[in-house]
């Protein structure tokens, strides 16, 4: 009976734990599913995340652990390398655009005007003081509208050329997707693309407009975005790369 009682234990669904791969000590988070039917490992901003089947052996955990752990490693690292320090809300503070930096200027204005961009710096008017929250929020609103306006633009120019026109675009404030495309043509893009270099912006454009001719990441999809995108491959990678903030 107590022998029956130990078969009926279920593991915890979400646990820490930590591995040694090529001589490195790694930390991540195991969670289990009886959905899942093989182990998948995610790396993102939060390090390395593991999904595997609710029933499956370590052994077989430790294996795919080892067999993948070179590629933890370096994508581990290179997660470390791109993550972006917190930003202080304050004049003088750099902020990301278009993959440049711009120099916050906080000036102080008796009538409201919307922020200006020019020579590497943007220029915000407060009244009576600036509030740092206040002052993420204009900033944040600024950012919508550019991204908006540049990403429209970059739509405008791919569209024809792929011979496909979505029935809308609309911003996306996703925090793990820099683009989607609906099975009805509607396109979202990520806000936070606004901050990244054109080359990249360019990159999720083509990939979402692509999924209008084919909704899936067939070889013939890849076909489509290569037409317009002929070096798709390293700006991907170079994309995964990147955190979402």
């Amino acid at each position: 009976m107590l022998k029956r009682l130990r078969n009926l234990v279920v593991p915890p669904s979400v646990e820490q734990r930590a591995a040694l791969l090529v001589g490195k000590h790694i930390t991540y988070t195991l969670k289990r599913s009886g959905k899942r039917r093989s182990i998948g490992l995610r790396i993102d901003d939060r390090g390395l995340t593991v999904s595997m089947p609710l029933r499956a052996s370590e052994k077989w955990l430790h294996s795919v652990l080892q067999d993948k752990a070179l590629w933890v490693v370096e994508k581990l690292e290179g997660w470390q390398t791109h993550i972006q320090p917190l930003i202080r809300w304050q004049d003088g503070e750099k902020i990301d655009y278009l993959g440049d930096l711009l120099v916050l200027r906080v000036e102080q204005s008796l009538f409201a005007a919307p922020p200006a961009a020019r020579g590497g710096e943007l220029r915000v008017f407060v009244w009576n003081g600036s509030q740092a929250t206040s002052l993420e929020k204009t900033v944040s609103c600024w950012y919508k509208q550019q991204a908006e306006q540049f990403f429209m633009q970059r739509v405008a120019y791919y569209a024809p050329l792929l011979k496909v026109a979505p029935r809308s675009v609309k911003l996306s404030e996703a925090k793990a997707q820099w683009g989607s495309c609906t099975a009805n043509g509607s396109v979202r893009l990520n806000v936070q693309l606004i901050k990244l270099p054109p080359r990249l912006i360019d990159y999720v454009v083509v990939h979402e407009l692509a999924h209008l001719r084919e909704l899936n990441h067939s070889a013939a999809f890849w076909q489509v975005v290569e037409s317009v995108c002929p070096d798709y491959a390293d700006l991907r990678a170079e994309l995964k790369a990147i955190a979402i903030r």
